[in-house]
């Protein structure tokens, strides 16, 4: 089995809006982000699945990341299971083939991808045990960062580690956060009716989409310095498509529609000037 053309297709099932990025990457760092995608999609979908309650959750998450720390280079497929803590047929493809992912990075980055994946994990599983409460915007601070800052924080590690590439690391954040932000103003009425509210107390959309743009203004900055290279076109794509869903909430639609997002993509893939 060709496990890189295997995640790639995981990959285009779960999330076409990283499929397109990450796919037109160069060999070995496109390893290394399907392998941290994968990892982190991995143990969302375990916060997200419907199938579990919060301590279960909190459990299977724990665990995933006591499996990471202890991860070695001899390590293999089975040592980062963790089916048989899940009820039977309650974890989806990509969360049951963790271990496939963790393995796909290469052996040099591998461990940074292990100890970022490890450590969402354990916050995730805090969020789980505390049915996602957020009351202030510093609690949303701390999502954000726990789930998606954290992540651009990676990202920028993932671009030194290929070619030396250095970033702005506050910056970094704001990419994870302000993208965090647009998909908790797009849930916000399907994460309501499962009993979740990620809004601060007393706040509204117009409050959320001024936390979205603030943290989207970091990341704007953060794409910009960005020399022409594997980086930039990696960041470019998600970030148009958070700009372009955030102003379609703002006039009143639930999401882009299709025909917007393929328009999006084309737009930022016409302006790249070094594709690959």
């Amino acid at each position: 089995m060709d496990l890189r053309r295997d995640a790639l297709e995981i990959l285009k099932e779960t999330s076409r809006t990283f499929y397109i990025p990450i796919s037109r990457l160069p060999p070995g760092l496109q390893e290394a982000v399907t392998s941290a995608y994968l990892c982190m999609r991995a143990i969302d979908e375990i916060e997200d699945s419907p199938e579990l309650d919060n301590l279960t959750k909190a459990k299977l998450l724990q665990t995933i990341s006591l499996r990471l720390q202890a991860a070695v280079d001899s390590s293999t497929v089975d040592d980062f299971s963790v089916v048989s803590f899940a009820p039977e047929n309650s974890l989806a493809e990509v969360t049951i083939r963790v271990g496939e992912w963790a393995l796909l990075a290469p052996e040099t980055i591998a461990p940074r991808i292990w100890d970022a994946t490890a450590a969402m994990a354990d916050r995730m599983a805090y969020w789980a045990g505390n049915n996602w409460t957020i009351h202030t915007e510093s609690d949303l601070d701390r999502y954000t960062f726990s789930v998606a800052g954290a992540v651009g924080l990676l990202l920028s590690d993932l671009w030194a580690w290929y070619d030396g590439t250095q970033t702005n690391r506050s910056h970094a954040m704001g990419f994870g956060r302000g993208l965090q932000a647009v998909n908790i103003l797009r849930n916000h009425i399907e994460d309501k009716a499962r009993g979740v509210d990620f809004f601060p107390d007393g706040w509204s959309a117009d409050n959320m989409q001024q936390y979205a743009r603030r943290n989207l203004a970091l990341a704007d900055a953060y794409t910009k310095a960005l020399p022409v290279g594997p980086a930039l076109d990696f960041c470019q794509i998600p970030l148009t498509l958070a700009h372009g869903t955030l102003e379609a909430l703002a006039h009143g639609k639930d999401k882009l529609s299709r025909s917007d997002v393929l328009a999006l993509i084309e737009q930022v893939m016409g302006l790249n000037t070094n594709p690959i």
